[in-house]
């Protein structure tokens, strides 16, 4: 029996591999489409992985990744017993989670208004209004935040003075540094957020909302008590990879995430805007410090690892949904 099963076994294994590479010569110009991105996600994502060695070991560019001498665990002790150490963590997953709690909830309840309005043109201008800032450049949008709050010539300052009050250099703050910066992610990403939101409720039977008007329920309760529940198995998807944003916001030097953060960070505000990303950034490419720096971007990324796993566990076991 164990022979004939392996047999068996075998046979299946044949007949997947020769169905797929007659799917891959019958639509061959869609897998030609798909290999560029293929190719990119390889080159940038998979071949760098190889250079995480140099966070065990003391790089040295001349010698290269193979001829450096191997240190172990060196860097990553002395990121955690370093005077920064505590700063970094607080500053990195304070404005992480402040970004998850404030922007996950938005999207969602603007999706469930937007699928309160009937199809027609003011629907779909408000969607698209909502989705332009999205596609502005992270350079565009911390230049105008620099312009608005100037202290001198910004428009909110102007209006806060011709009410009587003191202008404010909200750039300079760093207590100001956090709610900026999660105002401006809930303006540029809210509607392109709302996008997979929308998506689910277009998928809810209208029957249920005929069968709720009949029984005499408004706006707000079909919102309750018809689109939310179709919604969770969604946000808990979304959430699962919000919390992901722990990496983006700390462990990636090339992320857009990054790239807000550094662009609104100055020396005065710079006990609330340094961040892993940014220490990383000054660490690695300003000091040349590659090894420590290499390290603690792995030690990040193990940690939000670690935060996605356990969301995804909390998930299944909840609701159902998760991302595997």
């Amino acid at each position: 029996m164990g022979e004939k099963n392996m047999i068996e076994q075998k046979r299946q294994k044949g007949n997947l591999k020769k169905r797929i590479w007659t799917d891959i010569r019958k639509n061959y110009e869609l897998y030609l489409f798909v290999l560029p991105a293929l190719i990119v996600l390889i080159i940038f994502n998979y071949i760098p992985v190889y250079g995480l060695q140099i966070a065990f070991k003391d790089f040295v560019p001349s010698k290269g990744i193979n001829g450096s001498e191997w240190v172990g665990i060196k860097h990553f002790l002395r990121f955690v017993s370093g005077y920064q150490f505590k700063n970094l963590m607080r500053n990195t997953f304070i404005l992480a989670l402040q970004v998850i709690f404030f922007t996950f909830p938005v999207p969602v309840i603007f999706a469930l208004f937007v699928n309160q309005l009937k199809n027609g043109w003011k629907k779909n201008v408000i969607q698209t209004i909502s989705y332009m800032p999205h596609f502005i450049s992270t350079v565009v949008i911390a230049g105008m935040l620099l312009v608005f709050l100037s202290p001198r010539s910004g428009i909110i300052n102007i209006l806060i003075n011709l009410l009587g009050g003191e202008k404010i250099n909200f750039m300079g703050m760093a207590h100001w540094f956090r709610p900026l910066y999660i105002i401006s992610e809930i303006w540029q990403h809210m509607g392109w957020e709302s996008i997979v939101f929308v998506a689910a409720l277009s998928g809810v039977d209208p029957t249920y909302y005929e069968a709720a008007k009949m029984d005499g329920a408004g706006r707000f309760k079909r919102m309750l008590y018809i689109d939310l529940p179709m919604l969770v198995p969604t946000m808990v998807i979304v959430f699962i990879l919000k919390v992901g944003y722990v990496t983006s916001a700390g462990g990636s030097a090339m992320s857009p995430v990054f790239e807000k953060v550094f662009l609104m960070q100055n020396d005065l505000n710079l006990a609330a805007s340094e961040v892993i990303a940014t220490y990383v950034y000054k660490i690695g490419l300003k000091s040349q410090q590659y090894s420590y720096s290499a390290a603690i971007g792995l030690f990040n990324t193990l940690i939000s690892f670690f935060l996605v796993a356990v969301m995804n566990k909390i998930g299944k076991k909840t609701t159902g949904a998760g991302l595997w």
